[in-house]
């Protein structure tokens, strides 16, 4: 009886595991990466976008579908209260990612993402924590936004819309 139960609870899961489970680039289609703008933050946005498509196996240099992309950190002022007692600085990064096919010469996926995070500061220029906060804040920002990159792309056809 014990044995039945098992094999029952075993196909079950096996069928809903595979129910589940859904590849979403089907096609096996491999990027490379073209351009990318941005200085020091579009080399840190290369590095990281590069290592999740290799994860992915998504990334030949020779393919024919280029990413191009430039990636922008803005800083302001975020005051959250009414006596000013809490400065915080707050980092807005915006990531637009062009990917063209080069056999087709045309555009296929084009989206600026955009995402931010702040921080609270300590006054004076003398405190580290400010320059390693701000540091971070980008790394984080821009391997979010290429995880949503990475994960939208997994999802929509790659056609050119002549």
């Amino acid at each position: 009886m014990l044995k039945t139960k098992l094999l029952i609870l075993l196909l079950i899961s096996g069928i809903l595991s595979s129910c589940l489970k859904k590849d979403y680039n089907n096609q096996n289609i491999k990027y490379s990466i073209a351009y990318i703008g941005g200085n020091y933050d579009g080399l840190l946005l290369r590095n990281i976008l590069v290592s999740h498509l290799q994860s992915f196996q998504e990334y030949d240099q020779r393919s024919p579908y280029k990413i191009n992309a430039e990636i922008d950190h803005n800083e302001s002022l975020f005051i959250t209260n009414i006596d000013n007692t809490s400065d915080r600085t707050n980092i807005i990064t915006d990531l637009k990612v062009i990917v063209i096919d080069e056999n087709s010469k045309c555009v296929v996926f084009e989206e600026t993402l955009s995402t931010n995070q702040f921080f609270i500061f300590a006054s004076g220029d003398k405190f580290l924590s400010n320059n390693t906060a701000v540091k971070k804040i980008k790394k984080d920002n821009t391997e979010a936004l290429v995880k949503s990159f990475i994960n939208r792309l997994k999802r929509v056809e790659l056609s050119c819309d002549n």
